[in-house]
């Protein structure tokens, strides 16, 4: 694609980025059978292919309107195109670019601006996000049934962490959300761990990843939610943490874009790149040590004492910033196969869910279109149960879900919690 970036952008690190990005894309359309908002609406301004034409005339000419910014928030940021394309094309990053430079020069409604800055202030701190979901939770019974849904029940999953013990020690990353909604699932991801040999543990302080905050045009609020992760982590990786272990998928693709995010900032460019390659997905980091979780569950399931019982029939969702963010396809299926459970047939798995972090807010017709979609191609193949690797895909499917919807960590420690705990 040729460009002609205009004097305001063009000399810029954004620009030099933005340009490279545009000269990938060939035209060739192949990223429009898969984008979920071009196959509901049909219209080429809501695929990757029009989106990227969109911002390439912003780069051009420095204007953009209400129209720009609408197909651009219609994006759920699924990065199906990025899997699909020939080419290459980042698409991403240049969507990064285009919503921020809309933010300055379009603006939005004041509606919509109290409406991000309320989310990105409450979403990101869990300070604020728990008590409200308390008070939320209390009132669940007294509201409309299409509300109450959106309000997720209490999970009774167990909260306990294994001590410390062991030589092998990884961070977790505590989140904000998700340490609200589902405390449980690092505590699950610990006592897997633990069984395998390895201390998981949260740095104090390790709270929103940054990536609410970026993606809601609070991006130099969002870079600063990252220097402050990096700050917290940095005396644990200085003692020797051997990665850094993200149990939500969506928080995952941002830590992993550290590297890219603060490139240009001297004082956090190298800890924000060696924190990259320290993020590893929970599948990952139980994938790595396979042997071990099969010979655990094969020690259980020959005992007489207390034998495995059968393990449940799942569906398995992939988050899109599992399968299409991190580009991990196949391995968390590959473990819950190894633990012995019998997997369903998806169809359409490389499909969003809808839920695309705050995306079920902002665009809640839409957003409800894909869940139903989702729910029906999970329901498929008869699952006893629904599991994902990331809270807010888990959330928005347990809203309508005919069976439970948990992570999927929490499911094979259910599992692995019928065996004793090894001696190590």
């Amino acid at each position: 694609m040729q460009t002609s970036l205009a004097d305001f952008i063009k000399d810029t690190p954004q620009g030099r980025e933005a340009d490279s990005i545009l000269r990938t894309c060939v035209h060739c359309g192949f990223c429009t059978a898969t984008c979920p908002t071009y196959q509901l609406l049909g219209d080429e301004l809501d695929g990757p292919r029009g989106r990227i034409y969109l911002i390439k005339q912003l780069l051009e000419t420095g204007q953009a309107s209400a129209k720009t910014r609408l197909h651009l928030d219609r994006c759920l940021t699924c990065r199906a195109c990025e899997t699909t394309c020939p080419s290459g094309v980042r698409y991403g990053h240049l969507l990064d670019i285009g919503r921020g430079l809309v933010s300055e020069r379009v603006g939005r409604p004041r509606a919509q601006v109290l409406m991000r800055r309320g989310l990105a202030a409450v979403l990101s701190r869990r300070s604020l996000f728990a008590p409200l979901l308390a008070i939320g939770r209390l009132a669940r019974p007294l509201l409309p049934g299409a509300l109450a849904k959106k309000i997720p029940a209490k999970s009774a999953a167990s909260e306990a962490w294994p001590q410390p013990r062991h030589a092998r020690k990884m961070l977790a990353l505590a989140g904000c959300v998700q340490s609200a909604l589902g405390p449980g699932i690092n505590a699950a991801a610990a006592r897997v761990l633990d069984r395998l040999g390895i201390s998981l543990i949260e740095a104090r302080g390790a709270g929103c990843c940054g990536a609410l905050r970026y993606h809601l045009d609070f991006q130099v609020q969002g870079l600063g939610d990252m220097r402050r992760l990096i700050d917290a982590w940095w005396p644990a990786i200085e003692q020797g943490a051997e990665a850094i272990v993200i149990t939500a998928s969506g928080c995952g693709a941002m830590v992993k874009d550290y590297g890219h995010a603060l490139a240009h900032d001297p004082a956090y460019a190298e800890k924000a790149a060696w924190v990259s390659a320290l993020a590893k997905d929970i599948s990952e980091v139980v994938a790595a040590e396979l042997e071990t979780l099969v010979r655990v569950i094969e020690e259980r399931s020959g005992s007489k004492d207390a034998p495995l019982t059968p393990a449940p029939r799942i569906a398995f969702h992939p988050p899109c910033t599992l399968q299409h963010g991190q580009k991990i396809r196949g391995v968390t299926e590959r473990v819950l196969g190894a633990a012995g459970f019998e997997l369903a047939n998806v169809p359409d798995a490389h499909l969003c869910c809808g839920s695309a972090g705050t995306y079920s807010i902002l665009q809640p017709e839409l957003s409800r279109q894909l869940k139903r979609a989702k729910l029906a191609a999970l329901a498929s193949g008869l699952p006893e149960m629904i599991v994902s690797s990331n809270i807010a895909c888990q959330a928005h499917l347990a809203s309508e879900a005919e069976v439970p919807v948990k992570h999927w960590i929490e499911a094979l420690d259910e599992r692995l919690a019928q065996q004793p705990a090894p001696r190590w």
